[in-house]
């Protein structure tokens, strides 16, 4: 993964990962809450070697001091002055459990000896202290005087007394919860990286060329119009108009020694859009003043006709039966006069047996050659009907949803091409998002569009489709003879 694959990663499980960093800092701040308050009261003693009448005997006396803090320090853990410390506070407790709960250190070249003793409240943790400090002198004094009583040259002595804690030092909340927050951030990011390792979703055009020997002819931005009203009533805006282009664009220069001419526009699954990819693509060619027959090969489903609101009476079927000529059930649509739909007619009960036979391929080819062919069939996973009908034609773009349609989806789709030898010529990926982690990387331009300040402005609001009646005449000089397909196929790898 690059980079960008990473904070693509991040943008798109940014939610989790915030959720994941607020339960972790969550749980920690209330195990703070349950866990018992500790406080620990700190003093100090030091060894003195009495008076020196001379700054050699003081010297002397301090190395002499130094040199048995190091026994001290190990006289100031032992159970002895537990049991002394026990004594002095009037408790029944243990000399174990007292050593357990103070600390002795020595700081680096010091003759002092430095306490620290926990309790669960401040008197008790700086009661604890001072005992023990008492509980070392009198130790030590045993020690030096073989408990006889007497004096000794080196004695202990109380430094600073024991101080009354203000806070309590465990549970330490500030540093539980920054660890909370570390652990729950690390989680969350494991999490958006496991995810997205096991998301095998397509979401953008990198994802399709990564994956596949295929290119990706165009990205469609999603429409909520386009979703509610279908793709005649909805009102087409700038970046969807500028998509369709580019992807007419990159159909023309596809293959420019024999540029397809008879196109079926598929898709792996229902819902991924082939059909109104399918009328916008006519449509955008019939603007750069090309012909173009969009054909409903679907004869399962077909809803090519009833979008665009055009009557279903005849169509396909019965001109592949021979009970009407193709131009009898042609009809114009749209203002450019260089549109022209045939509906699927009657749905038969052999749907594959009609498209793959030779009165198909016949109709196919006997449109004037300056003319494109686009056909709308099934999908190719759930029945055989495109597969079959592409390797009779130039070959077929197959439309895939972003975010819906999965690489193992879309290679099952492809394979069905190859085991019939059909030429898949890209993939066009539609409902790009337009906002998020997965919008299209080029969305900044979509508002590029020229308006004049000066200019009305246009009205919005979606209208009801205008169909346009069948014309007295139409193109059909030429219709009547077969032109041979160019054969160019390619396997696609996997």
């Amino acid at each position: 993964m690059q980079l960008q694959d990473y904070t693509r990663v991040f943008r798109t499980h940014w939610m989790a990962i915030l959720l994941a960093t607020a339960l972790g800092g969550a749980l920690a701040f209330g195990w703070t809450l349950l866990q018992p308050k500790v406080y620990t009261s700190t003093g100090s003693a030091i060894i003195t070697t009495g008076s020196s009448e001379s700054l050699g005997d003081a010297l002397v006396g301090d190395n002499y001091a130094k040199s048995r803090v190091k026994s001290y320090l190990d006289i100031a853990k032992s159970r002895q002055v537990g049991e002394y410390a026990a004594a002095e506070l009037g408790i029944d407790a243990s000399a174990d459990s007292l050593v357990a709960r103070v600390t002795v250190s020595n700081p680096l070249d010091t003759a002092v000896l430095r306490v620290s003793a926990t309790g669960p409240t401040p008197e008790d943790a700086r009661a604890l202290t001072e005992a023990w400090i008492a509980g070392m002198t009198q130790a030590v004094s045993d020690i030096e005087t073989g408990g006889e009583g007497g004096t000794s040259v080196v004695q202990l002595q109380t430094l600073d007394s024991a101080g009354l804690p203000g806070a309590p030092s465990s549970p330490n909340t500030k540093l539980a919860v920054a660890l909370g927050l570390f652990v729950g951030l690390a989680l969350g990011i494991g999490y958006a990286l496991i995810k997205a390792t096991i998301d095998r979703r397509l979401r953008a055009a990198e994802d399709i060329e990564r994956e596949f020997d295929l290119p990706v002819v165009g990205t469609l931005p999603f429409d909520d119009n386009v979703a509610r009203l279908g793709p005649v009533r909805a009102t087409t805006d700038f970046a969807m108009k500028e998509a369709v282009r580019q992807l007419r664009t990159n159909l023309m220069f596809l293959d420019v020694d024999h540029p397809p001419r008879v196109i079926v526009v598929t898709s792996s699954l229902p819902g991924d859009g082939k059909s109104t990819v399918s009328y916008k693509l006519a449509e955008a060619i019939a603007e750069s003043g090309t012909n173009v027959v969009l054909i409903d090969a679907d004869l399962r489903r077909p809803t090519l006709a009833k979008n665009l609101g055009l009557p279903d009476g005849a169509g396909l079927t019965d001109v592949l039966v021979g009970r009407v000529k193709a131009e009898e059930v042609l009809q114009p649509y749209g203002p450019t006069d260089n549109l022209y739909v045939m509906a699927a007619g009657v749905i038969p009960p052999n749907p594959s047996e009609l498209l793959g036979s030779g009165a198909m391929r016949t109709l196919l080819y006997s449109f004037p050659e300056d003319a494109i062919v686009l056909v709308d069939t099934p999908p190719l996973i759930p029945v055989t009907d495109a597969a079959i009908l592409t390797a009779r034609t130039d070959g077929a773009v197959v439309v895939a949803r972003a975010g819906r349609t999965t690489i193992d989806v879309l290679d099952k789709a492809l394979q069905a091409l190859d085991k019939v030898n059909g030429r898949a010529l890209g993939v066009i990926l539609d409902a790009v998002p337009r906002k998020g982690a997965h919008k299209d990387k080029y969305a900044y331009a979509y508002n590029y569009e020229y308006s004049d300040p000066k200019a009305p402005r246009r009205d919005t609001t979606p209208s009801a489709p205008q169909v346009q009646e069948p014309k007295t005449s139409l193109p059909t000089q030429g219709w009547d003879s077969i032109v041979p397909p160019p054969q160019p196929k390619h396997r696609a790898k996997h």
